[in-house]
């Protein structure tokens, strides 16, 4: 099985489904993540203003590298696009580079961010991916889910074309350590509690969607699409 995660920035992915993803892979599946931004001048959302030959600021690349091999990552895309100015690039762009990634690893599952978190970035990202996953191309992921990443999911303004409505959850009770692990690699963006991207919270929201589903802890997600063919 292949696994394809769209990140509109780096720990995204470890926040949204960092266990869900160390489940898979210990399941012999393989995870791509696709991080679809990055900092560039002038703009610099991170707490490091070098930046590297690739665009990265010098302090975000290695925390990305070390908690995507922890989890035994595949392969992680960069799309390079800047990070938090996404609305200012052509649709057209930003669609046709997502479509190519989905084209090229050929993935049967794909996870994007909630379309109604606070951050535009996320919702650029998760409508991209929805008009690349239409079915008419060459390869059709079966499933399409989306994760919530705390302190953009839950802070938006309340509405009810914001709110997060789980339908799945996906028992992560043996993968929380390495989750948390994960994001404790991202040193420049936890935070101590109660900031939502702290070590508690991560692990305090696992626990709450655990209590839901009837486990220890786990990840939830909505599930947006899911195509079968005529053999189920």
């Amino acid at each position: 099985m292949k696994i394809l995660v769209f990140a509109p920035h780096p720990d995204d992915e470890v926040l949204g489904c960092g266990g869900t993803m160390a489940r898979y892979i210990d399941q012999g599946a393989e995870v791509t993540v696709c991080i679809v931004t990055s900092p560039q001048p002038p703009v610099y959302v991170y707490k490091d203003n070098l930046a590297e030959k690739n665009g990265w600021p010098h302090i975000i690349y290695p925390q990305i590298k070390a908690a995507h091999e922890l989890l035994k990552i595949k392969e992680t895309v960069f799309l390079q696009f800047p990070c938090v100015l996404l609305e200012n690039e052509p649709r057209h762009v930003v669609n046709g580079k997502i479509s190519e990634v989905i084209q090229k690893v050929k993935p049967d599952v794909v996870f994007i961010p909630h379309f109604g978190d606070m951050q535009k970035d996320h919702t650029i990202v998760s409508e991209a991916v929805m008009v690349a996953v239409r079915p008419k191309y060459a390869h059709i992921p079966r499933y399409v889910y989306s994760y919530e990443c705390l302190s953009e999911t839950e802070w938006n303004i309340p509405h009810v074309t914001n709110s997060f409505i789980p339908n799945t959850f996906i028992d992560i009770t043996d993968y929380l350590p390495k989750k948390l692990e994960a994001m404790a690699c991202f040193t420049s963006q936890v935070g101590e509690f109660p900031n939502p991207r702290s070590i508690e919270a991560v692990e305090a929201l696992a626990k709450l969607r655990g209590s839901t589903s009837g486990f220890k802890a786990a990840e939830a997600f909505s599930l947006i699409r899911e195509y079968r063919g005529i053999d189920g």
